[in-house]
């Protein structure tokens, strides 16, 4: 199956069939469903140079990935990102390229592939609170999308992000609900947009209780496993330990259950823990029931939505910025109970 056999079935011309998989705003949303579920269904893949040479584009997306062991872009969770945007991609004719970069030759790295023609946009991974990549690809004049945001920058610009804020402050709410009162913060680097909104969150949520937040409770660092089990030990050590963990990954959460273990304490019994989900395709929150309470948002859907706001504004240069903020579900499993009696 090729473009003028796909053409001649659909009674169009190359020229509509060729724009229309192409996202070109003058086709109609009517014509552009038809040649879509038509090009599935004949199981018509474009040719990628010849779509380059006929749009003048490079047909494929960059995702510049910085080399720093300070960096939350160490998290798998990027491949789920991936993934999800990848659907996108291969949806619309486009190819993926990841370039790997010192953090200190980032921009030249986007100045590079802008002048090679290399890519049609860019997605932005790992945004600072103020993140001056953000500035920079806007003077560039290359299309992109963040995932996430930077707090600290009044402009505007394309970004999906979650909740974070909500999603924390709920999660603590939650715990409060159940009587825990000592209930220990384990953060992502808080120098990263996302970690600094579940602080917000969490720090509000008490405050609403007439709760100060207590710095002795709070951790912020690489979201891995023995951070999390590290953290735990410290403060159930501690002469007023938490009964309770807020932890912002699956992974983290992991190495505090390992800690509560170790202490001789049951989790959800006489302690509680409540993670973020991002629902990761190789790392399940458990199968028929859950196993960590959670604030739950999946990042693979999160890829695929940013993949797509992109090739929008690469169709269309000339649209303004969209964001688009998703809620996280809070999932009730085994690792919650109410806070234990005190003797």
């Amino acid at each position: 199956m090729n473009l003028k056999m796909l053409a001649a079935h659909l009674g169009l011309s190359q020229t509509t069939v060729s724009r229309a998989l192409n996202g070109y705003p003058e086709v109609s949303e009517e014509t552009r469903k038809r040649v879509t579920e038509a090009a599935l269904r004949l199981n018509y893949a474009p040719n990628a140079r010849a779509k380059g040479l006929a749009t003048g584009r490079a047909m494929a997306i960059g995702h510049v990935i910085p080399i720093s062991t300070q960096h939350e872009i160490v998290n798998p969770v990027f491949g789920d990102f991936v993934a999800g945007a990848s659907e996108a991609y291969l949806k619309a004719g486009y190819d993926m390229t990841l370039s790997l970069t010192g953090d200190e030759d980032e921009a030249e790295n986007y100045r590079r592939l802008k002048a090679k023609g290399n890519v049609d946009g860019i997605i932005l991974h790992g945004p600072k609170m103020a993140d001056g990549r953000i500035p920079f690809l806007t003077g560039l004049g290359l299309p992109f999308v963040v995932h996430g945001r930077a707090s600290d920058l009044d402009q505007p610009y394309c970004w999906v992000d979650m909740n974070n804020t909500s999603a924390f402050h709920r999660a603590t709410a939650f715990l409060l609900d159940l009587g825990h009162r000592r209930i220990a913060l384990v953060n992502g680097l808080e120098f990263m947009d996302f970690a600094h909104r579940r602080r917000i969150g969490y720090e509000s949520a008490l405050r609403e209780r007439g709760i100060a937040p207590d710095p002795v409770l709070m951790r912020s660092e690489e979201m891995t496993e023995p951070y999390g089990y590290r953290a735990a030990t410290e403060l159930l050590a501690h002469p007023e330990p938490p009964t309770a963990f807020l932890t912002s990954s699956l992974i983290t959460a992991l190495g505090v259950r390992r800690a509560i273990h170790e202490a001789g304490k049951q989790m959800g019994r006489d302690i509680s823990i409540v993670t973020h989900d991002d629902d990761l395709s190789y790392l399940s929150n458990g199968r028929d029931l859950p196993i960590f309470t959670a604030t739950r948002s999946s990042v693979r859907e999160a890829g695929r939505i940013a993949a797509e706001m992109l090739l929008r504004h690469i169709a269309d240069p000339g649209r303004a910025p969209e964001t688009q903020l998703l809620e996280a579900q809070l999932i009730i499993g085994g690792s919650t109970g109410p806070a234990p009696t005190q003797h």
